[in-house]
């Protein structure tokens, strides 16, 4: 492994400070401007509700708030015959509304393919049904994953933003922090609590299939520092932050969804790269931290995942780096955790490991039956569970849940997608496009110029196209496809001869991968070509030649709408590479370091 390059020299806090002052994981008293935040007010009245609460619930009910679920249908009360029949199957209700009567759960998480996330108005409805569902009793924690760029659940008109590598391309913490606050808002105007983000991982390994440009870098203190700014934004914007995936998910080369990823860095090496995101999400409040689903041979030799390692989430997060907020496991539906271990011993282990909520068990009723049973052979005591709750509680308390009810369900659009925070995500891709080579091809003016668009993607294609369209050029998108074949290669250089530029763009080039054949036959056309990595900035490295070398980051409409700016110059690149390149055919040499990227 070749340790990445640093920004500058990285300064660790000490973890064990860091939680003094973060204290349970809660955010600072007060904001710059002096007001106080509002999930720090009350503290006599947050503990008497804990106490209070806690005391009055049944095991049946202290058991249901560990577990986080989804739900199908677009509305809680829900009477769609394939929504109610998919709910039979996976949680034994026919709606989210007697999920929350009958079970307590302690979140519900939203999915676009479980039917939840419609339009803004119909998300809030949901959410009010979900929460006057509960009744007098506890309200669930809403959730879903919007990191925004790969991994975004929740489309137009919520405002997109590019995701978290663009924002390390800029290197601006204030930027990173607005987009989460204002992220943050429009969440918790459509009624939902928690933010399974921002992704703390360092990637490291350009090969790793399943976080790339979800990291914000491969530098230990960039990510740090952007980490904790996402965590202070989604605070003051409303909602419960998450940062993932702990111990650290950056170097892998297997999926954690579909396999068991082992990290092979010492002790010493997880200290310095993989550590300082989340001490720093621990400083900054973070309200969750969740666990992946991988072994770490020098934090637990036993070889468990850290989901349900002991020595892991008790002995470092909670007792070496001081965390006492919510300990949440990633998905328990991901082969990562289930590789070794049966479904009813999965949500067993990692509350003994110290998780607090049990995030999707592929079969809720085996899970929470298997909870009840172990506290009733003594295998989890009671007192245990109540150590999660009491967590949990705290923090639906400061979230403002239990007094505050549902949300605007009219209103929502006047928080939602306005014209301000379009622009802030705008003016984030804009400042990420980074250029990493020219040989003086850009930019090219787009008045009478001719361009073929291709390579990856239908739609990012034909937005690049319709963005040159708009700057006043003659573009025509023609996707050649994930895989392209010999065929639709030789269709794009077909159609390349004759024009001005062609812009080919890149997703995520492997070493096998068609797509450098693709480049390689349109540079043979001796028709300039412009390569625009949208996924990880890797690719460059299998077509070092290319007449220029654009990256995004992010395949968002706005970042495709930058790129076609830049290529006209109607925006001057300013973005800075936020990882180390390797070279292609030598992976422990640097092509392009870390801070790499010019204008014109």
């Amino acid at each position: 492994m070749r340790i990445p390059t640093l920004r500058r020299k990285t300064v660790l806090a000490s973890g064990l400070a860091g939680a003094a002052a973060a204290m349970a994981g809660c955010s600072p008293d007060s904001d710059d401007d002096g007001t106080v935040d509002r999930r720090e007010q009350n503290i006599d009245g947050r503990e008497a509700y804990v106490e209070d609460q806690l005391a009055s619930m049944s095991l049946e009910d202290k058991v249901g708030q560990l577990f986080m679920v989804y739900v199908n249908g677009s509305a809680a009360d829900t009477d769609d015959p394939d929504h109610v029949a998919a709910n039979q199957d996976h949680l034994g209700v026919d709606n989210g509304a007697e999920l929350i009567e009958r079970y307590r759960p302690g979140g519900v998480i939203y999915f676009g393919w479980a039917g939840n996330v419609d339009e803004p108005e119909q998300i809030a409805r949901l959410s009010n049904g979900l929460i006057e569902a509960a009744g007098d009793a506890v309200p669930p924690l809403i959730a879903t994953d919007q990191e925004y760029g790969v991994v975004t659940r929740i489309g137009e008109p919520v405002t997109q933003f590019p995701g978290a590598m663009p924002l390390g391309a800029t290197g601006d913490a204030e930027a990173a922090e607005n987009a989460a606050r204002i992220a943050g808002a429009e969440l918790r105007a459509m009624g939902l609590s928690q933010n399974f983000a921002p992704d703390a991982d360092v990637n490291v390994n350009p090969a790793n299939p399943v976080i790339g440009v979800r990291s914000f870098s491969s530098d230990p203190e960039l990510a740090a520092e952007l980490t904790a700014a996402q965590v202070r934004g989604y605070s003051s914007g409303g909602v419960a932050a998450c940062a993932k995936h702990f111990p650290g998910h950056g170097d892998t080369d297997v999926d954690s969804h579909v396999g068991l990823p082992s990290i092979t860095h010492t002790e010493r090496e997880w200290t310095r790269i993989d550590a300082p995101p989340f001490e720093a999400a621990i400083e900054a409040g973070a309200d969750m931290i969740m666990s992946a689903h991988i072994q770490f041979p020098a934090l637990d030799d036993s070889l468990k995942p850290a989901t349900l390692s002991e020595p892991i989430l008790t002995g470092l997060l909670r007792e070496r780096l001081g965390f006492t907020g919510v300990v949440v496991t990633d998905s328990l539906e991901m082969e990562g955790v289930r590789s070794e271990y049966g479904d009813e011993r999965v949500p067993v282990m990692a509350l003994q490991a110290g998780a607090d909520l049990l995030l999707m068990p592929p079969d809720f009723g085996l899970a929470r039956q298997a909870v009840l049973d172990a506290v009733e052979s003594g295998e989890l005591t009671e007192e245990r569970l109540d150590a999660s709750v009491e967590r949990l509680l705290d923090l639906k308390y400061r979230l403002g849940l239990i007094e505050e009810g549902g949300v605007d369900s009219e209103g929502v659009l006047e928080t939602v997608g306005t014209d301000e925070h379009r622009e802030a995500a705008a003016d984030i891709g804009d400042r990420a496009i980074t250029l990493l080579r020219n040989d003086g091809t850009l930019p090219v003016p787009a008045e009478g110029l001719n361009v073929l668009v291709t390579g990856w993607g239908e739609n990012t294609t034909a937005v690049i196209a319709d963005s040159l369209g708009e700057l006043g050029a003659s573009a025509d998108a023609m996707p050649t496809g994930d895989e392209p074949d010999s065929a639709a290669i030789g269709n794009a250089a077909a159609a390349a001869e004759g024009r001005d530029l062609v812009v080919v763009a890149t997703f995520n080039v492997g070493a096998d991968s068609p797509q450098t054949e693709l480049v390689r036959s349109l540079q043979a056309t001796g028709v300039p070509v412009v390569a625009a990595a949208v996924g990880t900035p890797y690719d460059i490295a299998r077509f070092t030649d290319v007449n220029a070398y654009l990256a995004s980051y992010s395949y968002t409409d706005g970042s495709l709408s930058s790129l076609a700016k830049v290529i006209v110059g109607e925006l001057e690149p300013s973005g800075s590479l936020p990882v180390d390149i390797p070279a292609g055919d030598d992976p422990d040499s640097v092509l392009f370091e870390l801070g790499s990227g010019d204008g014109f």
